[in-house]
């Protein structure tokens, strides 16, 4: 028997044991698709097959496509390459001829040729690159480039061949090719044991070559045999690429290239989706990924006809791989790709602003249909998470999300049937879940993360329509479940994105249905005779709005909680005011100012960074704490800006991150910078220019001095250079957690009983959380002129509205948010600045002495129309400076 076919046998009897034939029939017991063989490290399946190829064993007449060895001309500078990967199993070309052949089921089976055993697979290396352009460059003709590239670039199996690193041999490679030259059946006995022994020497070793095998046979693991490149690595000898791109931009006009590229990657992008949807056995994963990771670091994908043509067509078929395959690709990026992820960045942003201003929408084809649009946006989401990746983690254990936290409080009644459901896995992103990572575990990404927003997108997105469409797809199965019929795209699973302002207008719909739900429940239970209020209401006193408002909340948390989520409205006791949204921004107002009162003691205030923090010390009970976080998970979901002004810790807090040192920079920057220089501090003397213990102090609320511990027996353990950072770390958790355990977990237990089935944490990071809360800090007022409307007669170019104009822009900061307050009742700016208020300017009649009035529920302030400017001036100033209360107009 001839060597060549010898080895032939081996190999498929290594891969009949270790991927099976395909046949779900199959009763070869030397077969894993029969079901009946063990479990085999790729070690033990190279020794098994020898000795089924000694023993002339039974052969599956299905061939495996996993193929492990080539012919000669199939080698690329000597080195035979592995082309085994996932479970999608790769073999062929997709310009190979198939024959369909009988299977199982009576489904046809596509046999292909084993990498052109008869012509060898065109390839390019940055060796046989350079030589070519040597080549044009004395023969002053780009013809042979141009033909090469063109072969290359438009075949995948070509591009499969290409840049390829150079790894070790696979064990059963090393060992056929210690056989003698006669018969392969003359191997030594003690070579083949040696592959059966190897995992004997270490049962861990063992037990990972098991899981990487079972992972290999159900196809979640793309590493070829013999080969140590994990998830982190790739194939790509990616260093020798981008020499070679280098070189060929370098040295040949950008207008040659362009032509031939665009053509080869647009064919390269078609003949991948047949394959993909006609003969997925053609190609694998990881053999699509290789050419992927090549084609993404061409330098010029942001330019001209490969912004336009090519990209669009790669980045529909990169977004089509599995999540497994993604999660790869990520990774590839975060290790080895940094320096191009900003560059790949800009062109997908300048792809989807680009067909995002040339095309036409309607409602019935909306931007979410548009899929040069979605492809792109699919794709920069394993940007993002490689962004994530490639820059400062914090570890996962770090996200503390216990569920039980969130519902053991005494204020929830028996009868509490809140979400019980985990908020970070609750709209969970496949993605993450493979990279095992949340964006909270980011403490620095490599790109930041407002580099992901795109403008001209998200003032095109219908949120009303991609709001539907998320609904659908949360309620029926999840984005990633692209196979699934009927399924629409919504941009809120990719709300990274999205500007924090159109992300509420989503938050602001998720919201009202939620109400108007309750509300439609409260109607229903009306017509069995039960006594229901479709709204939450509470009256309050105003000299007294903080008891009243608490013991209203409490009472309603104990006896029903679902209440909390119908649309709230106030009534102030001895005030004529109707409740459409104004009376409730005063209320959230009020109470605002009256419990963050460092003198109410539920609050500290630091001088420093002009924030609040919780008392450690505070006499105020857990539901006490509770009803605050009610309050401020009801400002959100009331769409109500408050002045409230918590450090950034409190919203990772709020979204499920245990604080760590590097949080102390915005809490208390003057600590964080001290203990910077106890980490940095060189010197020899650290103990006696320290004198610090793991004892540390802090004070009440009476100004005396308590002690704590950091560690048992503290006082006698100094900090040296050993045990420094163990300080530091139990210092930062001492302050940001345990000081303030038993308060910060009763206040975000109250924010999760308004917030529980809320989309906030799928679309907004803790620094968009804040300005949720806060609004924003741009008081820019000509923003607010060119987004006001006009109403009663009044236009842009009337005088008094001239007039009016002209002496806002005068106004001190503290007038115009007096203003502001008059108005809308709230000072605060909305997120996305105060373009997006939609102020109404209404005539109320001719000139008279009546003070200007405002219907803060709607924003319409009515102005008389003064006939002169300095009337106005008073008039106006009296009404913003002693405007307080609700009347009757």
């Amino acid at each position: 028997m001839k060597r060549a076919a010898a080895k032939k046998l081996i190999e498929r009897y290594f891969y009949q044991l270790l991927d099976g034939c395909g046949n779900a029939n199959c009763d070869n017991v030397h077969c894993a698709s029969s079901g009946k063989s063990k479990a085999l490290t790729p070690n033990q399946a190279a020794a098994q097959a020898i000795q089924l190829f000694s023993q002339e064993a039974r052969l599956c007449d299905a061939q495996p496509s996993k193929v492990a060895r080539t012919s000669d001309s199939d080698a690329v500078d000597g080195q035979v390459r592995s082309t085994t990967e996932d479970a999608s199993q790769c073999s062929s070309t997709s310009h190979s001829t198939p024959s369909a052949t009988p299977g199982h089921s009576g489904v046809p089976k596509f046999e292909v040729s084993s990498l052109h055993e008869d012509k060898p697979v065109p390839y390019i290396t940055e060796e046989k690159l350079l030589k070519i352009l040597e080549t044009c460059k004395k023969e002053s003709s780009y013809s042979l480039l141009i033909r090469t590239l063109g072969e290359v670039f438009s075949n995948a199996d070509s591009l499969f061949h290409s840049f390829v690193k150079r790894i070790p041999e696979s064990p059963l490679e090393a060992l056929l090719d210690k056989a003698p030259p006669g018969d392969l059946r003359l191997l030594k006995k003690e070579d083949v044991r040696t592959l059966e022994g190897d995992q004997d020497k270490d049962e861990d070793c063992q037990e990972e070559a098991m899981r990487a095998q079972t992972a290999m046979a159900l196809g979640h693991c793309s590493r070829p045999m013999g080969a140590d490149i994990g998830v982190w690595d790739t194939y790509v000898d990616l260093p020798a690429l981008r020499r070679a791109y280098a070189a060929l931009f370098d040295q040949v006009p950008g207008s040659i290239l362009e032509s031939v590229l665009v053509l080869a990657l647009t064919t390269l992008a078609a003949s991948m989706e047949i394959s993909r949807q006609f003969a997925p056995a053609s190609m694998c994963e990881g053999a699509r990924l290789h050419c992927f990771v090549i084609v993404l670091e061409l330098p010029v994908l942001g330019t001209s006809e490969y912004l336009e043509v090519a990209l669009p067509a790669i980045c529909k078929e990169v977004v089509k791989m599995p999540v497994y395959t993604q999660g790869r690709l990520a990774r590839i990026w975060a290790k080895h790709c940094k320096g191009r992820l900003k560059e790949l960045l800009v062109s997908l942003q300048q792809l989807i602003t680009l067909k995002v201003i040339s095309s036409t929408f309607s409602r019935d084809h909306s931007v979410q249909d548009e899929e040069t649009i979605v492809a792109p946006t699919k794709l920069m989401k394993i940007l993002y998470y490689a962004s994530i990746l490639a820059g400062e983690l914090d570890p996962p254990e770090l996200r503390n999300e216990d569920p039980a936290i969130l519902t053991d409080d005494p204020l929830l009644g028996v009868g509490y049937s809140g979400s019980k459901t985990s908020p970070l896995t609750q709209y969970e992103d496949p993605l993450a879940k493979e990279l095992q990572i949340n964006v909270l575990d980011s403490r620095k990404p490599f790109i930041p993360f407002t580099d992901f927003y795109n403008e001209p997108l998200s003032e095109a997105v219908e949120m009303d329509k991609d709001f539907a469409h998320f609904k659908s797809e949360s309620d029926g199965f999840h984005p990633s479940h692209t196979h699934c019929p009927g399924a629409k795209f919504s941009f809120m699973w990719y709300s990274f994105i999205l500007t924090p302002a159109t992300k509420t207008l989503g938050l602001y719909y998720d919201n009202r249905i939620r109400m108007y739900s309750e509300r439609r429940m409260s109607i229903y239970h009306s017509f069995t005779g039960q006594p229901v209020n479709p709204f939450l209401r509470l009256k309050v006193r105003r000299d007294h709005i903080i008891d009243d408002a608490l013991v209203e909340l409490e009472m309603v948390a104990m006896e029903n909680p679902k209440d909390l989520k119908k649309q709230l409205v106030v009534e102030f006791e001895g005030e004529q005011g109707i409740d459409e949204g104004g009376v409730s921004k005063e209320f959230f107002q009020l109470i605002v100012e009256e419990i963050f009162n460092p003198d109410y003691g539920m609050f500290t205030f630091n001088q420093e960074t002009q924030t609040v923090w919780f008392n450690p010390t505070s006499f105020e009970s857990d539901a006490q704490f509770s009803l605050i976080g009610v309050v401020l998970g009801l400002a959100i979901y009331n769409n109500v800006i408050l002045d409230v002004h918590f450090p950034m810790v409190v919203y990772k807090k709020l979204m499920g991150k245990k604080s760590t040192f590097y949080d102390l920079e915005d809490w208390n920057n003057t600590l964080y910078k001290g203990l910077n220089e106890l980490l940095e501090y060189e010197g020899d003397d650290m103990e006696e220019t320290f004198s610090q213990t793991f004892r540390v102090c802090y004070q009440d609320v009476f100004g005396s001095v308590l002690h704590h511990d950091l560690k048992e027996g503290g006082e006698h353990i100094s900090v040296n250079k050993q045990n420094r950072r163990e300080f530091v770390d139990l210092y930062a958790d001492f302050l940001l957690n345990k000081s303030v355990e038993k308060q910060f977990r009763a206040f975000r237990r109250g924010f999760h009983m308004v917030t529980d089935e809320s989309p906030l944490h799928l679309l907004f990071r803790p620094e968009e959380i804040e300005q949720l809360v806060c609004g924003s800090k741009n008081f820019d007022f000509n923003e607010l002129e060119e987004a006001t409307e006009y109403d009663g007669g009044y236009t842009a170019s009337s005088p008094v509205i001239q007039q009016f104009w002209e002496i806002v822009h005068r106004m001190p900061l503290e007038s115009k948010r007096k203003l502001l307050q008059f108005t809308t009742g709230s000072d605060r700016v909305p997120v996305g600045g105060l373009s997006k208020l939609k102020l109404i300017i209404s005539r109320n009649g001719p000139d008279s002495d009546r003070l200007p009035t405002a219907h803060t529920c709607f924003n319409v302030l009515l102005l008389p129309e003064y006939e002169s400017k300095e009337k106005l001036i008073d008039r106006l100033e009296k009404a913003i400076n002693y405007s307080k209360g609700f009347g009757m107009l």
